[in-house]
């Protein structure tokens, strides 16, 4: 596990010399101890999903890895639980409850599952001040057009709630991984916040098409232009320059605790993408996080100040 004063230095260092108070990371996992242990498990074993070895670099008791992300200076962050089977989700939001009630920086999180009772803890979890959902595609083996889900995403729409989702084909396909599924549900749903995990990985080019045709899709950076993910799946060059004009619409994403190196890592690599300026890292760290959870205090105000002074934050 990497732990240590250098590591927490170059985190900080990164987001100081922007001028930020923090980060804002949507992509964490915090899960009932016997479910992570069940996740790390499936890691360790290298699991059919997964396809190559993979390291835990975080591996250490929950009040520990809450210790090292308040080290790294991240301001708030999420507890991305998600079901693999039915009678899951619902007892998964209930934890989920209990442990925003007493983690103040972590914005409240839910799931669901193609099931009959979907809608009924949906609008149960929204209800309880749920302010960011998860959903597997992948690991839950669903079409996420199933008919099952229909109540839920037009909950989801009409709430306005962001809902990070794993719907690209990497590390390896599911059965309904990919762009054309998440595209079927938005044409009943246009209104969907989905944001898109891993940048849609490997599937970079077809989901920033999604992004450019739905004004109200997000894609976070999690695991993104890493080493590690380079190698199996390279971000194509001759999109960088999409990729630049869609910075407000761009979320940094660690998967603190499951990544194979240091969180650093996964920050510095964004702050060398070619042609990126300070505006866009600014955005992609910490202000779009602002805007899209509505997160009060003086973050807020300073991103409010940013945008309104001459030449502001445009987000390039």
């Amino acid at each position: 596990m990497i732990d240590s004063m250098d590591e927490q230095e170059a985190v900080r260092r990164i987001w100081q010399t922007l001028s930020l108070p923090g980060v804002i990371d949507v992509h964490t996992h915090f899960m009932p101890k016997n479910v992570m242990d069940k996740v790390w498990k499936y890691f360790d074993d290298a699991g059919p999903l997964i396809g190559r070895p993979w390291p835990i670099t975080y591996r250490s008791d929950e009040q520990d890895r809450l210790r090292i992300l308040r080290s790294f200076g991240v301001l708030a962050f999420t507890s991305l639980v998600y079901p693999h089977k039915p009678d899951m989700a619902a007892w998964l939001n209930q934890w989920a409850v209990a442990f925003a009630a007493s983690t103040p920086d972590c914005l409240q999180t839910a799931t669901f599952f193609p099931e009959p009772a979907a809608g009924g803890y949906v609008r149960t979890a929204l209800e309880s001040g749920a302010r960011v959902f998860k959903a597997h595609v992948q690991v839950g083996g669903y079409d996420p057009a199933d008919p099952l889900l229909d109540e839920v995403w037009g909950l989801l729409a009409d709430a306005g709630a962001p809902i990070v989702i794993h719907c690209g084909s990497g590390p390896t396909p599911g059965a309904h991984t990919g762009p054309a599924p998440i595209r079927a549900v938005l044409r009943r749903h246009p209104r969907l916040r989905l944001i898109i995990a891993h940048m849609g990985g490997p599937e970079y080019r077809e989901f920033l098409d999604l992004c450019e045709d739905f004004e109200d899709l997000y894609l976070d950076t999690t695991m993104t232009f890493t080493t590690f993910s380079e190698e199996a799946m390279p971000f194509p060059r001759q999109e960088y320059g999409r990729l630049r004009d869609m910075g407000e619409r761009i979320l940094f994403g660690s998967d603190f605790p499951n990544i194979p190196y240091g969180y650093a890592h996964a920050m510095t690599v964004l702050t060398e993408l070619p042609g990126v300026d300070d505006d866009w890292l600014r955005n992609v760290f910490h202000d779009n996080g602002i805007r899209l959870f509505s997160i009060p205090g003086a973050a807020a105000d300073e991103v409010a100040a940013r945008r309104e002074a001459p030449g502001g934050a445009g987000g390039g």
